[in-house]
């Protein structure tokens, strides 16, 4: 039922054509200060729309995200002993 999404992240000259960026997927964030634009799309789109995004004139480098590779479960995550007892007592 859920689709794996990937964020790829776009650096561009000009925001005027960022509005133009919505039909690739769901623009989830535009800087306008650092002009970049941060696009949201099927896992399995990815590389396609990244060779379609580097073809535009107005786009200046096309970067794709690495969190859904990364692992978040994290080994050895025991709490510290002093927070430990802290909690217990209320404080």
């Amino acid at each position: 039922m859920f689709v794996q999404r990937q964020g790829i992240v776009i650096w561009l000259y000009s925001l005027k054509q960022a509005k133009m960026l919505r039909r690739f997927g769901n623009v989830h964030f535009v800087s306008k200060k650092l002009k970049y634009v941060v696009l949201y799309c099927n896992q399995d789109d990815v590389e396609e729309i990244m060779e379609k995004l580097n073809s535009y004139s107005f786009v200046k480098k096309v970067e794709p995200s690495y969190k859904p590779f990364l692992k978040m479960e994290y080994e050895n995550s025991t709490p510290d002993k002093a927070k430990e007892y802290d909690y217990k007592m209320g404080i």
